[in-house]
């Protein structure tokens, strides 16, 4: 998920898709306002992690964008933000980061967030972490980017996670 001041991209995916969802529900009515990018594995992990639909999702954000949209606002420095949350990040996503591919819109507006050297966040929620990946999440903390793992204390069955 982004967050910015002017914007906000989201990210859901992997088995902490209730993240994303409830920084949206905290970001409502901040006066922050928010941009919401789901990629189309994000959509589908929606159905499977939690009953919302995906129209309850995009009503929690101020603006909603395709992951295919390349010319949305959020894919322009000269946009405006205080930087981007990515929550959930999945080790894919991370990589394409740091690596500066932009193959849709979630990683071409954590590009701009990075080139224009603003807050980025990314909650990567995948284990066990091998050692490329912890290349990636130095190579991004060495740009000056924060990575961070969620964690909790055991991984119960997808009920407990209903949202």
């Amino acid at each position: 998920m982004a967050v910015s001041q002017a914007s906000g991209c989201r990210h859901f995916g992997c088995l902490g898709v209730i993240y994303g969802i409830r920084l949206l529900e905290i970001l409502q009515g901040s006066g922050i306002e928010t941009h919401l990018v789901m990629t189309r594995a994000a959509e589908i992990t929606l159905a499977h992690e939690t009953r919302r639909k995906l129209a309850e999702v995009h009503a929690s954000a101020d603006h909603v964008h395709s992951a295919t949209d390349i010319a949305a606002p959020v894919s322009s420095g000269s946009f405006r933000t205080m930087g981007m949350v990515v929550a959930p990040c999945s080790i894919r996503s991370m990589a394409e980061i740091a690596g500066g591919v932009t193959s849709g819109l979630l990683s071409r507006a954590a590009d701009v967030v990075l080139k224009e050297r603003r807050r980025l966040v990314l909650m990567v929620c995948e284990t066990p972490l091998h050692t490329g990946h912890l290349r990636t999440m130095t190579a991004l903390s060495e740009m000056g980017r924060s990575s961070s793992r969620r964690s909790r204390p055991s991984t119960p069955g997808p009920e407990r996670w209903r949202a």
